[in-house]
C-alpha cells in the first residue's frame, strides 16, 4: 500500500489531522505529537516544530511499535 502523505510532509499540510499529545508532556511542549490521517495511517510530529516534517506509519507498522514500546523493546533508549 502507497502511503497517502509521504514521510517529511509538512506536518501542517496534512489535511484534516488532529493531534494529540500525551498528558506527560511538559509545559514546554517538548513531546511526540499523533494524529490518524486518511487510510488508517498515523503520523507522527515534534511539538517543537509544528509546522516541520512529519513521519507517516501504516497501522501495521504503528501496531508493531506500540507492542515493542510495551514490552519494554526500546527502554534502554529512554537512558
Amino acid at each position: 500500500m502507497e502511503h497517502m502523505y509521504s514521510n517529511g510532509t509538512r506536518a501542517s499540510s496534512i489535511g484534516g489531522a488532529v493531534w494529540v499529545k500525551a498528558r506527560a508532556s511538559d509545559a514546554v511542549n517538548n513531546c511526540v505529537e499523533i494524529a490518524r490521517v486518511e487510510e488508517g495511517e498515523v503520523a507522527l510530529r515534534n511539538s517543537r516544530f509544528p509546522d516541520g516534517p512529519a513521519l507517516v506509519f501504516t497501522r501495521a507498522e504503528m501496531i508493531a511499535f506500540i507492542a515493542g514500546v510495551r514490552a519494554g523493546e526500546f527502554d534502554a533508549m529512554t537512558v
